[in-house]
């Protein structure tokens, strides 16, 4: 009986052991490296990993950044002070001067994203509800969740990396303009067209502000057909990540009518500086915009990003997911920069006015002094974080 009895006791503190390694949360680290993926789950990692070929096989990947997991019930204690990680909306409303809470009324801003993403609504309460945000549901209409062909039903086969992109998604617009409408569409896949059909979509519901955290690994030769079938249009403002693998320029972002969104490093005394993992460059194929003439971009064709917020996962925002998720997490990338950006535009009221991606452009060249410079005055254009942050909306 006793070697039984000690076998069982080992067998059973073998099994703790493991259990309780489980819940060990790996400490954050600084992405010194953009291209590394991390495949732990507890943080940092891409939730969608660098592929091979993505450009070529015309398809995309999502770019946010789980930094690291705040806990399943981190969300029922008190609101963390100002001067702490990861940011409130607050926080983010005050950093850019934003007139969130009196403004955006009206304003519907589309998130578009593969897959489907289950516990989206649920999820999306929660945040709110966190932080005091009215809450933004199906029966009170200011939410709505449509397939790619503006359908409630059949949705998307389900996603764990893509519903990690939604919450980011979701939870940033909501952050910056807490009083517009939230439409999301789910695209059957990660290709482009479906990607695409699903931003032609966004348009036909009457979305004021479409998102697009995504983009292709990379640029190819007939990029051109893919941003005048799906990312060229007169009445919506189109915002899309630049990247987070460092240098280089992907599909949306690369669209002459699209909002490139680079990232920043966001610290708490208000000094922000470039994100070293921030995409952005010169495009192979994409003309240079009039917009762009004026400013020394270093390009001769179309110069990534247009402007820039917060995107570093060390100084990255909170979000909640339960979808593979167990809760709260600080999440960043220009997943999160992208998304700010679009909720900025939507709080303007005048989201719908046509290529509202010149706007920053123009209104910077005639020294409106409405963006933040990063990191300094005398530089005027910046592959990380193009032309700077915002400094309130008179920009955009």
């Amino acid at each position: 009986m006793a070697p039984r009895f000690l076998l069982s006791w080992l067998m059973a503190f073998f099994l703790l052991a493991v259990v309780g390694l489980g819940e060990v949360k790996a400490a954050p680290s600084v992405l010194r490296t953009p291209a590394i993926s991390y495949s732990f789950s507890h943080g940092p990692y891409r939730a969608c990993p660098d592929g091979k070929k993505v450009a070529q096989d015309h398809k995309a990947r999502c770019t946010v950044i789980v930094e690291k997991s705040l806990g399943r019930h981190w969300g029922n204690f008190a609101v963390p002070p100002a001067d702490t990680f990861p940011y409130s909306p607050t926080a983010l409303q005050t950093a850019y001067q934003l007139p969130s809470t009196t403004a955006g009324t009206g304003q519907t801003i589309a998130i578009v994203d593969a897959y489907d993403d289950p516990n989206a609504e649920s999820d999306l309460a929660v945040y709110r509800a966190h932080y005091h945000l009215a809450p933004c549901t199906l029966s009170n209409g200011c939410f709505l969740k449509l397939n790619q062909a503006g359908q409630s039903a059949p949705l998307p086969s389900p996603n764990v990396a893509w519903a990690q992109e939604v919450s980011i998604d979701l939870d940033m617009v909501s952050a910056i303009c807490p009083n517009c409408h939230i439409l999301l569409i789910e695209a059957n896949s990660d290709a482009l067209n479906d990607l695409g059909m699903s931003e032609n979509t966004a348009i036909a519901q009457k979305a004021n502000v479409v998102n697009n955290s995504f983009g292709s690994q990379g640029e190819y030769t007939d990029e051109a057909s893919y941003c005048s079938l799906y990312f060229q249009h007169q009445t919506v403002t189109i915002t899309a990540s630049s990247g987070d693998s460092g240098p280089g320029v992907n599909i949306p972002a690369v669209c002459p009518y699209v909002t490139a969104v680079g990232g920043t490093s966001l610290q708490q005394n208000g000094t922000e500086t470039a994100w070293s993992g921030s995409g952005g460059g010169c495009s192979q194929y994409i003309s240079q915009p009039y917009w762009q003439k004026s400013f020394s971009t270093g390009c001769a064709n179309r110069a990534v990003p247009d402007v820039a917020a917060v995107g570093d996962p060390q100084t990255g925002m909170a979000a909640y997911d339960t979808y593979g998720l167990d809760g709260w997490y600080m999440m960043a990338g220009t997943s999160a920069s992208a998304p700010i950006i679009a909720g900025v535009y939507a709080l303007t009221g005048n989201a719908n006015a046509s290529y509202s991606v010149r706007f920053p452009w123009l209104l910077e060249s005639e020294s409106y002094d409405c963006l933040n410079d990063i990191p300094s005055p005398e530089n005027e254009y910046s592959f990380q974080t193009g032309l700077g942050s915002p400094n309130g909306i008179r920009c955009f």
